[in-house]
């Protein structure tokens, strides 16, 4: 994952782009009918049930549009609600507020559901030892947010994207000329370019496997679209060589078999791709 200054820094960018393509040049409805000196006070309602997440970004926001609106926490980040909790309250200028609204609406109702669902996961994996994975499969431009949501639902992240990590694919593979090919040029590209990255290779099956750990300095094997049977043939084969992941339409159904193999990580692109809000409402009071 990306360091807590890029990390950061990918919030910022997040909330200014959100603000930019909501607000615009103003917020005329409020602006319409509502004094700029008019104060007032809301509450985050839930009408749903779940983990919460995306209340310290709430604040974020709240920040960046108005510095002096007030917020009053109730409940943090990665705690169950349910129907009626209120998780927090935010006062001051009435149209800072309603500038605000949709924007924390839309971050905390998405962010919730995949915490919701990666806790649903891990409940799932209990005692098997394997932890779960998001993916790059997320909304575009609101990445951090969905990974951040990952953790807060008590999973792991994988690569936050292209850069901070070496991931060799099929299509890399064969467009490389083979997995050893494709690893012996990645493992040059990086000395030749002062790069200290983890590299992960992907196996189709299990005579890719055997080849991948011809190679030394791979850290992850990508066991990918494998049965059952030969999920537990491959961690044995791989041993203690290097860490193991699963993937490959995995759900709810199959999630502990695959962890009972015996691999360390299982990525599932679901976390973020295939998710129902949060149902929340931000009503005045």
């Amino acid at each position: 994952m990306i360091s807590e200054a890029q990390f950061q820094t990918e919030l910022q960018l997040l909330i200014s782009n959100a603000i930019r393509e909501d607000v615009g040049p103003g917020d005329y409805s409020s602006l319409a009918c509502i004094p700029d000196t008019a104060h007032g006070q809301a509450k985050l309602l839930v009408k749903d049930q779940g983990i919460i997440a995306g209340v310290a970004l709430a604040k974020m926001i709240f920040e960046y549009v108005d510095p002096k609106l007030k917020i009053k926490t109730f409940i943090e980040d990665g705690t169950n609600v349910e129907y009626g909790d209120v998780v927090f309250e935010v006062s001051g200028s009435s149209q800072s507020i309603l500038k605000s609204e949709r924007v924390v609406l839309n971050t905390m109702q998405r962010m919730s559901a995949i915490a919701t669902k990666t806790s649903q996961l891990m409940q799932l994996l209990e005692g098997t030892g394997a932890k779960i994975l998001d993916t790059r499969k997320t909304t575009p431009n609101f990445r951090v947010a969905e990974k951040w949501a990952v953790k807060i639902g008590g999973g792991e992240n994988h690569r936050y994207a292209l850069y901070d990590m070496i991931m060799l694919k099929d299509n890399h593979i064969d467009f490389a000329g083979g997995i050893t090919l494709a690893i012996k040029k990645t493992k040059e590209y990086l000395k030749a370019n002062n790069l200290d990255l983890k590299i992960i290779v992907e196996a189709r099956n299990l005579d890719e496997i055997r080849e991948i750990l011809l190679s030394d300095g791979v850290h992850r094997i990508l066991i990918d679209n494998f049965n059952y049977e030969d999920t537990k043939k491959a961690v044995a084969l791989i041993g203690k060589k290097c860490q193991t992941e699963s993937s490959g339409n995995i759900n709810e159904k199959t999630i502990r078999e695959y962890g009972l193999c015996g691999v360390n990580y299982i990525s599932s692109g679901a976390l973020t791709h295939s998710i129902y809000n949060m149902d929340l409402s931000l009503k005045a009071f």
